[in-house]
Formats: structure tokens, sequence, C-alpha cells
């Protein structure tokens, strides 16, 4: 493998981590994750080791070169030793330089690379997480799972694998130059080490949970700060700014509070390291001077050992900071394992196969659902439903609130699996075909039609990207949104904004609408697609269904009664079964729940 071409994890590699890391437990776990993180790169981490050992025998060779300086150049006034001794100061330099940027390009490199591969995993895994998690999981939550905590994963690998190979190497190192130098004077120096040991062990009971915490909140601010900018015209409606700062704040202090326990633990810790460095300096100082003046060591040897000395604390040091980015990243790391280790609630079957070109045909057979737990006495939000929507066919679902319209709807885009009986597809059994090629048929339209930032165009060509303009057009058209559309100021290339905010309510469904048709999908569900419109836009809207639902089979869910009034026909629910079904004019003249329905609609549009 050449060093300089990329290599991007494919998603086989990325769901085989998922199962390897799904095997291993505790830490051994986290540590297997960053080791399979880097594997795809285990050259471009081979090549930073050796520039990491390159780097690390130049920073050591001072102390000796200064022995040697000193014992054989000047005190023996000898000038040409004392260039060549120079000579290879300088090249000790030079090497330091190149391998340090070797080692700096390297890790920054492989870091930055491991790093995309975990958020093109983790985005990947979000995808196929079913409608559930995402009813169960704040936003802002999931999104700081891939920005903050990602982000301490990158201080860890960029910095802190660095930092660990070569803070041990140049430890090892600098106690066998010691050992060279002076063995009486480096056990002297040894006797440090328990103490730092004992601290160490102790700064890292202390810190584990504190740095865990610290991804809590974090996570907890990012959640909120999301939540509260979605709605900020419903904040500003109600006036409440100030409840909100109130609880920001609240939320910030938690996270300061969180983040100063970790700063007192290091501000005990650290310090501690220092006056110990210190301390044994002083030691070596006084004792090492006294055997130069007694003659049993020379001055080289303790100038030496001085300067070594600091390549012996410093590494502690660096691996005692480590430790900080360790836990954080750790404790990040954590947090990413339980996103992954979120299972769907729905999933492919091992057997199932692409469903095709469908007819139309959606059948529920005698189908019951409950969303809580499956046990006794659990409220049922279906209940024996058995209903047949003929290919081209439409059906309009009515009833009070809480009656299980919506529910047959989620049913039938395979949002949840009946808890009883089968949904039926062209006969197929959706949990046995692939959910991608069910939807990838499927058009929804919900009760407020969404739209991503970008362009009219961009958005009514989402379901399908690779629709000509002619066709966008032409989809706009058949739906009535073209006259508002050539209204805008740059037409199909106007901004709609986040969510569509620069347009209104009626606007955004009409796009939704051209989208569902420019898709071309054999099979929509409508849920209450007119309820946020005006009675105007609404004509417009009905106008355009007419034209959307014409040859495709169309569940249909409606408050408005007036929208559904042409429906081939209309089921009735209530209490999560079907009570009544028939034509418009048919359920009038049975004097039923449905007239009961179509009454009290009448009444309430005429007030």
């Amino acid at each position: 493998m050449s060093l300089d071409a990329p290599t991007v994890a494919s998603p086989d590699r990325l769901a085989e981590l998922r199962r390897r890391l799904r095997q291993t437990g505790g830490r051994r776990r986290k540590l297997r994750g960053l080791v399979e993180l880097l594997r795809p790169y285990r050259w471009r981490v081979l090549a930073m080791l050796v520039s990491l050992v390159a780097a690390t025998g130049a920073a050591l060779a001072p102390a000796p070169l200064a022995k040697l300086a000193i014992d054989q150049g000047i005190n023996h006034h000898d000038v040409g030793a004392l260039n060549m001794i120079v000579l290879a100061f300088l090249a000790s330099a030079g090497l330091y330089w190149v391998a340090t940027y070797l080692e700096t390009y390297l890790v920054g490199w492989v870091g930055q690379r491991a790093l995309q591969d975990l958020r093109i995993q983790l985005f990947k895994h979000l995808q196929t997480l079913s409608i559930g998690f995402y009813s169960r999981n704040r936003a802002g939550v999931i999104i700081s799972r891939l920005t903050n905590d990602v982000e301490a994963l990158d201080q860890l690998i960029s910095d802190g694998l660095a930092t660990l190979f070569q803070s041990t190497l140049m430890l090892l190192g600098v106690i066998v130059i010691l050992f060279v130098l002076d063995p009486h004077l480096a056990l002297l120096t040894f006797l440090a080490l328990p103490l730092l040991a004992a601290g160490a062990f102790a700064f890292r009971i202390a810190s584990a949970d504190a740095y865990r915490l610290t991804r809590e909140k974090i996570a907890s601010i990012t959640g909120y700060l999301q939540e509260t900018l979605s709605g900020i015209r419903v904040v500003r409606s109600f006036g409440q700014e100030p409840r909100h700062l109130e609880r920001f704040a609240q939320l910030n202090e938690a996270n300061r509070a969180a983040n100063m326990t970790t700063v007192y633990l290091n501000a005990a810790y650290f310090p501690l390291v220092e006056l110990l460095s210190a301390l044994f300096t002083v030691e070596i100082l006084v004792v090492g001077g006294i055997e130069a003046i007694n003659g049993h060591t020379s001055t080289g040897v303790v100038f030496a050992f001085i300067a070594a000395l600091n390549n012996f604390f410093n590494p502690i040091q660096q691996l005692s900071q480590l430790y900080t980015t360790y836990q954080s990243g750790m404790a990040a790391l954590d947090k990413i394992f339980e996103l992954l280790d979120e299972e769907p609630d729905l999933g492919d079957a091992d057997d199932a196969v692409p469903l095709p070109r469908l007819r139309g045909e959606l059948r529920f057979d005698h189908v019951s659902l409950r969303y809580g737990p499956d046990v006794e006495g659990a409220a049922w939000a279906l209940r024996d439903v058995d209903l047949t929507v003929a290919p081209g066919e439409t059906v309009a679902l009515v009833g009070s609130t809480g009656a299980g319209k919506s529910s047959l709807a989620k049913l039938a885009a395979r949002f949840y699996d009946p808890t009883l009986g089968r949904v039926l597809v062209d006969g197929h059994d959706v949990r046995a075909v692939t959910a991608s090629s069910l939807r990838s048929q499927m058009g929804i339209v919900p009760q407020e039609g969404f739209l991503f930032s970008g362009t009219v165009r961009e958005n009514i060509a989402f379901g399908r990207p690779d629709a000509s303009d002619a066709e966008i057009v032409a989809a706009a058209r058949a739906v009535g949104a073209d006259s508002f559309i050539a209204a805008l100021d740059k037409g199909y290339e106007t901004e709609v904004g986040e969510r569509g905010v620069q347009l209104s309510a009626g606007q955004r469904q009409l796009i939704a609408f051209a989208r569902a048709l420019a898709a071309d999908q054999r099979l929509l569900i409508l849920d209450e697609a007119t309820s946020n419109v005006d009675v105007q836009t609404e004509t417009r809207i009905e106008q355009g269904l007419r034209r959307l639902l014409a040859g495709r089979t169309a569940i249909v869910i409606a408050h408005r009664l007036s929208t559904i009034r042409y429906a081939d026909r209309i089921v009735v629910l209530e209490h999560g079964r079907v009570i009544e079904q028939g034509t418009h004019d048919e359920l009038l003249e049975a004097g039923g729940r449905y007239w009961e329905l179509y009454k009290d609609w009448a009444e309430q549009a005429a007030a």
C-alpha cells in the first residue's frame, strides 16, 4: 500500500467494526475500538512510530553529548573533540526536526482519517435506527455524540497516542542513560517513582467519574440549545425568553461545576509532580556535587545527569497529563459505543428480498398493534383490523383523535410491525421484503410538510434527484404550486430556509405534494396533509390532490372531511377498530358515526 494513497473505510469494514466491538467488553473493548479505527492505516501508523523513535533518540542525545563535551573537550582543552561533539549536536537537532515534522504530519493524517471513518459509521448507523429511537432521544444529544464526543476522541487519537509512545520511550531511554552515567545517582532518582505511582493511582480513581460527567453535561447543553433554537418562534410568542435563559444558566452552571471538579484534580496532582521534580533535582545536585568535589565522579557526569533529569520527569508529567485526555476520550468513547449499541426496533430479515415494481394493493390482514410492552392489559392502538386497498384506490381514514388512523399508516410504511396479523403489499408480507425497496415506492406527506435547507427545485427533486427540470416544473404545475413559485424572487432557485421557514404553511405543503408526485411512487400516504392550511389554500390543495392521487394507491387521513368526500372509500375507525366503511354518500345515508363526524365538522366550518 502506498503511503500517499488515502484509504477510506468501506461500509462493510465499518459494519465489521461494530460487530467486533460488541464482542468485547469494558476497557478492552475501548482499546480494541481504537485499534480497529487505526487498522486501515497501519502502514502510516508504522511510519509514524519509526519517526517517533527517531525523534525520541535525537531528543535523548544532548545529555550524553554534554558529558562528552565537558569531560573530553573542555576539561582536556581538545578543540577537535569539541568540534566533533558540536557537529553531533547539530546532526541530532536536524534529525529531531525532520522526524518530529513527519511524526506530527502522520499523527494528524491518521487521526483525521480515523475520525472521518467514525463519523461516517455513526451517521450511517443513525440512518438504520427506527422512528421509535428518535422519539425517545433528543436530537441535540445525538448531535453531541457526532460533534463533542468525536472531538474529545480526536484529542486522544491525534495527541494522546503519540504522547503515550514518545513519553514511554523517552522515560525508558532516560533510565538507561542515568544508569550508564552513574548507577548510584540513578537509584536515588528512582526513589521518586513509588510516590509518583501512588499519586497517579489516586488521580486515576478520582478523575474517572468526573470526566464521564463532563460528557453528559455538555450533551445536555447541546440538546437544550438545539431544542430551544428550533422552537424559538414559540418561545417568543409566549414571551418565555427569561425562563429559557434561566434554564440554560442552570445547565451551564452544572457543566461548569462538572468541569471544575476536573480542574481541582489537575490543580492538586500536576503541581505535585513539579514539586517532586524540583526536590529530586536538588538532591542530585547536592549528592552529585559532593561526589564530584571528592573525585568520585566527573563534572561532566553531574552536568549531564541534571540535564537528563528534565527528560526523566517531563515524560512522567506528560503521561500524567495524558491520563486526563485519556479519561475524557474514554468517556466520549463510552457515549459513542452506547449509540452504536442501539439496535433498530425493526430490521430486514436475513432472507428479505427486494420488492418488485408495485401494482399498489395494500392489505391489513387482521392487524392488531400496541406500542407499549407486550403485557396483559396494555392498551391496543389497533385491534383486529381487516382491510384491503385495491391498486389505484383512494381510501380515506376518519375518526376521532386516538382512533388509530396514524397507526394504520405507520404500519403500511413499516415504521412499526403489527403485534398480531400481517401487512401485505401486492401479496408480500412487508416483513419479508427489504425496507428500502418498500419505502422507495411509497410517498408520505405528513401534516406539516418538512422542507430541507436549499432551493425549491432541490426540495421537489428530493425523492428523485435525477429528475429533469421539465419533470420538476410539471410536478409543481400538476399540484398547483407553479403559480406561487413563479412569483418568488428566484423562482425554482429560491432558498426556502431551514425547515422552509421562508414559505407559508400552504406553500410548504404544495411543495411536499410536488415532491411526492415527482418521485412517481405507486403508494401514497397523506397524514392530515391539509390540516395546517387556510380554506383558500385548501381548495388549491384539493385540486392538486386529485392530480396527485390519480392512478395511485392512497391512504388519506384527514380531520377536514371536505378533502375526502371524493375518496373511493371512506373507512371509519373508533378505538382502533373499523366500525363502518363506504363512499361519502353511502355513509351519510347510513346515519352512523361518519354522519355524526361530518355533521360536527360542517357546524364548525360554518361557525
